[in-house]
């Protein structure tokens, strides 16, 4: 049987998922995890030691060496062979101890399912990666409980992707999204209802009553972000390897 795995904090997903080289995109791209990322970030950029960072990740100092030593490894192969990069998965929770915005969410209940809408002005926001406000909706038995309007201090599609991955949101509407932050959420185990517009009070209860109109192939044209959703079908996919959501 495989072993099970420490799960590994991370303070925020990176601002971008994936990276391609300038003249030409290969199909084998080289994956690095985001705890993997995590230990990039801290270790390199932050400047923490492997104990600090370690201290930080909730898991042994050997754990992060070894993340390290994989990440870097991987990087290599990018820049030596020209391969584009992906990054996505881990066995990680979201740290959400400094996130102000996330503290303001209502402790979400057992058997609460979590939807959280793009919006603006009572519309869904079309652009997920510019968005600045989330309407969260808890619904029980069918029911919408509880409904907040949370502002994001969203910095990209990473701060936003992070949000409801901390925010233990289950299922998403919006309009346009990247691939990117959708395989971001899939990872996450969150359902993606794309391609929706119209009032955002109107979307959630269409949705509970099984009547949303969606894009199960949306894309995100928003200042050229011209990302497919390829095979992301909202409803085929679970919480995969990630804890704690």
């Amino acid at each position: 049987m495989p072993k099970n795995t420490k799960c590994r904090k991370i303070s925020g997903l990176p601002g971008q998922f994936g990276f391609a080289p300038t003249d030409s995109v290969a199909d084998d791209a080289v994956q690095i995890t985001f705890d993997e990322f995590e230990t990039i970030r801290l270790l390199d950029k932050e400047g923490l030691t492997q104990e600090q960072c370690a201290k930080k990740m909730g898991v042994a100092r050997t754990t992060v060496t070894a993340m390290y030593e994989s990440a870097r490894k991987k990087i290599a192969t990018v820049l030596v062979e020209g391969r584009s990069l992906i990054i996505s998965g881990g066995n990680v929770k979201f740290d959400i101890s400094q996130k102000s915005f996330l503290k303001n969410l209502k402790e979400k209940g057992d058997k609460t399912m979590r939807i959280a809408v793009t919006y603006e002005n009572g519309e869904i926001f079309q652009h997920f990666g510019h968005t600045e406000k989330f309407k969260v909706y808890d619904v029980e038995n069918g029911k919408v409980v509880n409904e907040e309007i949370v502002d994001t201090n969203g910095q990209g599609h990473g701060a936003l992707a992070g949000f409801l991955f901390g925010g233990k949101v289950d299922t998403l509407i919006c309009g346009g999204i990247g691939g990117g932050a959708q395989a971001a959420l899939r990872d996450a185990g969150i359902r993606l209802y794309g391609g929706v517009s119209g009032s955002a009070d109107m979307a959630v209860n269409a949705l509970l009553t099984g009547k949303l109109d969606y894009d199960p192939n949306v894309m995100c044209n928003h200042h050229g972000e011209g990302h497919t959703c390829g095979d992301h079908h909202s409803e085929s996919h679970s919480c995969g390897s990630h804890c704690g959501h």
